[in-house]
Formats: structure tokens, sequence, C-alpha cells
């Protein structure tokens, strides 16, 4: 009987797996939905890697990094549970088994706006940088590099909108060397062409900055709605894209970077990506907001309005000026934030260039009112000023940027809770459960870095 007869929808694998539908097929097996019996019926994906059992010394490699990726521990990554052998037809095969994430990839995702005429914003490509460099942070720091980053292998969870990474090429790459060998065939490499580096293609050799050129390309595909090969001069060797798309100086930076040719040209690291997109001397405020108007309000609390507390407690808004190379933008009082539609993408200030968060700046005087102006009253009791002081005294303690520190703040922040996003967030009283798991965030990362952590 044929492994497709065996795994068709209704059958059961190992008494355990029932099978629901084919979710696609490669050149290493199919992949399929299942029902774990197990475990009341929940959803799984299992992986089929049928070349590899034709080879022992295959089967071990590739059960050495199903390993390494079975430990792997991040909300943004599809946990593996286990690798599951069993016996098809007469024939060893081997199976991954992890959860299954429902949403659609980023390439659905594209190919559904390309219908309508449109395709992804800097703005919404930018957080989706913001949201997956973590991940790859993360699995960079396991020592693992995923080699095949592209739209179709990124799925947007339908129950946060959170990003996935799935479908981690080294496994890939294990079993068809594996298979070579055995064979007495040279080693090939694994990626996805347009996507991975030359050296990768080429060579074979991977290491985190070929994972940042296949996310480079991958943005910019995004941006495009076009190939890799429409944005590429094969040629030039040099990457033609701007004709295609427009996006701010800073962001233009960072992509060019991210697709130097030579590895060594490239940034060496997610955490260096991330700090360059945030770096205020490349900003350029003015296009991400464009981008963003029609956009609900996100971000930390009182970004907008800055506060301190007088000798009886009493807050006060002040209207400063902050200076960004040779623009000076204004605050706005908060109460007039209530008519504005605009977003703060963690880790982006869309709004303006505050970077206060939580800091109470001292006030050199208090404004004078006059009858006509009464001052503007606060819902924020002095239990809760306090605590922001205490944040930001603790922050100042460890040496740690302000910028930085809430950047960080805000990552985290959005992973635990990203049902937050798109929330607008007030001073007022109805908000006050929602400031309070900021607080929590921010002390519990305090904490960890009190202790000897890293940021």
């Amino acid at each position: 009987m044929s492994n497709s007869s065996l795994l068709a929808p209704g059958s059961t694998l190992e008494k355990r797996y029932r099978i629901l539908r084919e979710l696609g097929r490669g050149g290493f097996g199919r992949t399929y939905l299942a029902e774990d019996i197990n475990r009341y019926n929940e959803h799984c994906v299992l992986k089929e890697f049928s070349p590899v059992v034709h080879s022992p010394k295959a089967a071990e490699l590739f059960d050495r990094e199903a390993s390494m990726l079975y430990h792997l521990q991040h909300p943004q990554i599809p946990r593996f549970r286990e690798l599951l052998r069993t016996d098809l037809g007469g024939n060893p095969s081997l199976f991954l088994v992890q959860d299954y994430i429902k949403g659609q990839t980023y390439e659905e995702i594209l190919i559904s706006r390309q219908q309508q005429g449109k395709n992804f914003t800097e703005a919404e490509v930018t957080q989706l940088l913001f949201q997956l460099l973590p991940v790859l942070e993360y699995i960079h720091s396991k020592n693992l590099i995923h080699r095949d980053i592209s739209p179709d292998n990124i799925i947007q969870h339908d129950a946060d909108k959170l990003p996935f990474l799935i479908d981690f090429g080294s496994v890939k790459q294990i079993a068809a060397n594996a298979v070579l060998q055995f064979n007495g065939q040279s080693d090939t490499a694994i990626g996805k062409q347009g996507y991975s580096p030359a050296e990768q293609m080429r060579l074979g050799k991977v290491s985190a900055a070929s994972d940042l050129y296949a996310l480079a390309v991958t943005a910019l595909v995004l941006l495009s709605g076009k190939k890799p090969q429409k944005l590429y001069d094969i040629n030039n060797k040099t990457w033609d894209w701007r004709s295609h798309v427009s996006v701010s100086p800073n962001l233009s930076t960072v992509l060019d970077r991210m697709l130097a040719e030579q590895p060594g040209d490239r940034y060496q690291s997610a955490k260096a990506v991330r700090e360059a997109l945030k770096d205020p001397k490349l900003s350029h405020i003015g296009s991400i907001i464009s981008q963003m108007v029609t956009m609900n309000f996100v971000g930390r609390p009182f970004k907008n309005s800055t506060q301190t507390a007088t000798s009886n407690h009493t807050p006060v808004h002040q209207t400063p000026q902050i200076v960004n190379n040779n623009s000076t933008f204004k605050l706005i009082p908060w109460k007039t934030l209530g008519s504005l539609t605009v977003v703060l993408v963690p880790g982006i200030l869309a709004f303006s260039v505050v970077k206060s968060g939580f800091t109470l700046p001292k006030l050199p005087d208090l404004p004078k009112f006059s009858s006509r102006q009464p001052p503007p009253d606060t819902s924020l009791e002095e239990s809760e000023i306090i605590r922001q002081e205490k944040i930001g005294k603790r922050r100042k303690n460890l040496n740690i940027e302000q910028d930085i520190f809430y950047q960080k703040v805000d990552e985290l922040y959005y992973n635990k809770y990203p049902e937050l996003q798109g929330r607008s967030l007030t001073e007022k009283p109805e908000d006050a459960e929602i400031r309070r798991k900021w607080y929590e965030v921010a002390e519990d990362l305090l904490d960890k870095l009190e202790k000897g952590g890293e940021l």
C-alpha cells in the first residue's frame, strides 16, 4: 500500500494521529494536518521526511537536529512535540510532529491584497521586522540558523496577529546532506532561490547574516508585491528595488546593509538590526506617520504627555519641544489626543520623537493659569505616579538608556499581551488595569537586570 493511501484523510498513524488533510508536499515528503487523539483531538502538523530513512546515518543526523529544534521554546515558533518513527507500507518513515498555527502565510496575505491592488505598507513591514527580529535573536542564541526565511514560511496567527516562523531549513539541510553523502554525492545547500544569499546557495555557508539577508528580501517582496528576481540585477549583482518601492531613509539604509553582497558587510546580529531601525539619527518620522494616520493609537501610557509631581502631588501637563535633527516637534496636550488616529508600533514612536516614556522631568516653574484657562486635571492616583518614578529611578541606577529600556519593555509587553495591540490607551480610570500590566512588565525586567541578567 502506498504512503498516500495510508495517510488518506480519516486514517490514523500510530493509533494517535488522525489525518485531516494534506497541507502540502515537497522533495522530502508531505505535510499533514492531524488531530492528536491523546490530547483531546488537538490539531497538530505532521511533517514527513521519507528520504532520510534510506540511510541509517541520515536518520541519526536528522534525529540530532530535530532534538535541537525540540528544545526551542519561543512564543512565535511552533513547538516541536516529537520525532515519530513509524512504518508505512513496509518502508520506515520519520515524522516531525509540531503545533499547528492557524492562520495565513504572509505570501497568502500578499496574494489576497494584490487582488485588491494593494501591498504591505512601510508601517506594516517595519512592525513585522520588529516582531520577527527578537525571534531570530533567540534562534541564533541557540546556535541555530533558520536558512529558509520567506513570506511562505511566516504565518500570521489568527488569534493574536503575531508572525510565527515555521519550516526550519536546517532540518532539510541535514536530511539532504545525509542522503547525498550516503549516495556518494557532494554537499548541497538548502534555501529559497532569490531569498537566500549567494554564499548559502552556492557554498552552503550560513550565519545569522544569511537569515537577515532573507528577512530583508522578504520585506521588499511584501512592500513591492514582486518576486525577488524582479528586484535583483543579476548582471551587476545589486538590488534594484528603489524603482519599485519608496520608503523612509532609515528603512532604506537598514535594508541596504542587510542585503549587502558580502556577509561581512551585513549586520551580524538581529539585535544590531533592531537598534539600527530605531536609531534617532536615521529616523524619518514624517513618512511613517503618513502611513499610520488611519490606524488606532497604541503605545506606552503617557507617551505624549509629560508630568511631574509637585509638593502636593498635582500632575501638570506642559507642551515642551523636542528637537530631532533640524525639525522641531511640539507635543500636543493629552486631552487633544482623543481626536488623533496615529499608531505606535512596537519599538517605533510614530507620533513624535518623544523618548521620555515614564520619566517624569522636573519643570522649572509651574505655569500660571487664568480664570479662562483652568489647570488640566488627571485621573492618575498618587500611588501610580510614585510607581512611575520608581521605575525611572531603577532604570537610571542600572545606567540603561531610557529609549533602549522602554523599547524592550514594549517588546515584552506586546509579546505577553498581543491582544492589546490596536487598543487606545488613556490616563482614565478605566485604563488603569492596562497601565498596571505595563508597569509589571517593566518591573519584572528590572528585577531580572538587577540580578545580573542581560537586556
